[in-house]
């Protein structure tokens, strides 16, 4: 079966236009600057720069970067934390046609030299912290990486703070040679000549975005201007676009995650929102920065939702600004949504989408009907396919499971110079997402599992998520993770690996009597395995992915 939300036709800002033609992603900042030059675009650690002044800046970087060599199609690095220096080099380089290859800093040199590679990134920007420069330097000259844009930390925090920061943290600071393949950043943006035109069109490359997919085998996903722009048009009609009142958003996600690109930037910069930037996630940090800026919008994934649920009650107070409250990235858990709003007063939405799609292909309502443990209806202009998962040609009906496949606006050109990931990818057209849901008679996406993680139990299909959200119902759990372990009778079986909140625990037997009247003797975990800390990933989710080695090693060691 086919879901899709009902058409939707909301005008642009400009010329009654629809929001969801093709766009470039450099519009939406021209349409803000031009609307709101004085209005606050960002606000990083109190240091304030206006739209206005925004704009500016990324005009000087585009010609700084076109003086550097960088060309029309060339791939540009940003291996920033959330900084201005982030959202000025993205919009710089699109500015000149480049494509922007987002990094985490947080890489191994591993990681680092096969994305280099990979994308073929003759450019990169980090900021002047050595742990970070030191990583990006030694692979530099191995993978042809020209130019190391230098981003000092120091020219963007307020004067007290970068004072601290310049005198008490020289340990940090990255020492890099006076070469050509640097470039310091005041020599970036040194030059106030135009930038030169370049011929761009909204069908154009704007992000390589690098992903697992279903495969774990990193991949380039390509993100058009148009893909983007449409996500983010699709969120101004989710959400709502209050033309002369500006929002705020809270952006703790990292903006090198396609999550917080679209919803903290693109999102932000096409309704003049304020970004409220923190380049990391720290609980006492955020909760701080929400009681002196009054956040109006707030993205997080399920981790974050979890830490802000076992703070302080007198640390939430901060949270009742907020009106636009939404979880990605993850699987929310009902426990976890239904703490977070009985603490904060704050409505919690979940969305769904993945980077080939960037990334959002569904949300439940601000101001509707939202069903527990369903990520909502289909975007504006998207639409959900369920196929069967053995013949995938094959569209099934309201209720019946199978793999969610997706069309829309937003879904990827495809997979960088992988013709045959991007053939695999796609069936009839449609995106394949790997995850196994269903749609019910509402038009609402559930999902079930990921089609990898399916555990295959005595001929029986068992949906670890199924395990974890009846687990998760217990009062002493605050995190669990279900994995297939080999099993000699069924071929394989359930194990849960679970922590409990602070101060709780419960026996295993109670834990089994808990989980008896919530799954079937099927899902029954055969092994519950207590520790006092998951795998999470660089992004905080929650990861199967170590454990599952884990289980493997352990196997092979007794065999």
């Amino acid at each position: 079966m086919s879901a899709s939300a009902a058409p939707h036709t909301a005008d642009g800002q400009a010329g009654g236009a629809p929001l969801l033609r093709p766009r470039l992603l450099t519009d939406l900042l021209d349409a803000t600057v031009a609307r709101h030059p004085d209005w606050t675009a960002i606000d990083f650690l109190g240091r304030t720069w206006s739209y206005g002044e925004i704009g500016a800046l990324v005009e000087r970087a585009a010609r700084g970067l076109q003086d550097q060599g960088l060309k029309p199609g060339d791939r540009f690095g940003l291996c920033l934390p959330n900084s201005p220096y982030f959202v000025i080099l993205y919009f710089a380089v699109l500015r000149v046609g480049g494509i922007v290859v987002n990094f985490n800093p947080l890489y191994v040199e591993r990681e680092l030299e096969h994305q280099i590679r990979d994308s073929g990134t003759r450019m990169m920007a980090v900021p002047d912290l050595a742990a970070i420069h030191g990583k990006v330097l030694h692979v530099a000259e191995a993978t042809g990486l020209d130019r190391i844009i230098i981003c000092p930390m120091t020219g963007i925090l307020p004067f007290a703070m970068g004072l601290g920061f310049r005198f008490l943290k020289r340990k940090d600071h990255a020492r890099w040679p006076r070469d050509t393949r640097h470039v310091a950043w005041g020599a970036l943006i040194a030059s106030d000549r135009p930038h030169d035109p370049v011929a761009r069109d909204p069908d154009d490359i704007a992000v390589l975005q690098y992903t697992g997919g279903t495969t774990g085998v990193p991949k380039g996903a390509m993100l058009t201007h148009a893909n983007l722009a449409a996500n983010s048009a699709q969120m101004t009609i989710h959400v709502g676009d209050h033309e002369d009142v500006q929002e705020r958003t809270l952006g703790v996600l990292p903006m090198f995650h396609v999550f917080a690109l679209t919803t903290v930037l693109n999102y932000s910069v096409d309704t003049g929102a304020e970004m409220i930037l923190l380049p990391r996630f720290d609980l006492k940090q955020m909760l701080k920065t929400i009681a002196r800026t009054h956040p109006t919008q707030f993205f997080g994934v399920p981790t974050i939702y979890v830490a802000i649920n076992g703070a302080d009650a007198a640390d939430l107070a901060g949270f009742k600004s907020i009106r636009c409250c939404i979880s990605g990235g993850a699987p929310l858990p009902l426990d976890v949504r239904e703490r977070f709003e009985s603490r904060t007063g704050v409505m919690v939405v979940e969305g769904y989408g993945l980077s080939e799609a960037s990334p959002i292909l569904a949300c439940n309502p601000l101001d509707g009907p939202v069903k527990n443990n369903s990520t909502g209806p289909a975007f504006p202009e998207t639409v959900i396919e369920i196929r069967d998962l053995d013949d995938p040609h094959r569209v099934l009906g309201l209720g019946e499971k199978g793999e969610v496949c997706a069309r829309g606006p937003q879904v990827m050109k495809g997979y960088w110079q992988k013709p045959e990931a991007t053939e695999a990818v796609f069936v009839d057209g449609a995106l394949r997402t790997g995850d196994v849901g269903y749609v019910d008679e509402d038009g609402y996406l559930f999902l079930v599992d990921r089609i990898k993680d399916v555990i295959l139990c005595g001929g029986y299909n068992v949906y670890p998520r199924v395990i974890e959200d009846a687990i998760y119902q217990h009062p002493a759990v605050k995190e669990a993770i279900v994995i297939g372990v080999p099993d000699p009778y069924r071929g394989q079986a359930p194990k849960l690996f679970l922590v409990f909140r602070d101060g709780m625990d419960a026996s295993k037997e109670e834990l089994c009597d808990f989980l008896r009247e919530r799954i079937n003797k099927i899902e029954m975990p055969r092994e519950i395995e207590i520790r006092t800390s998951l795998p999470k990933t660089l992004i905080g989710k929650l990861s199967r992915k170590e454990l599952v080695a884990e289980e493997a090693a352990r196997a092979a060691a007794s065999s």
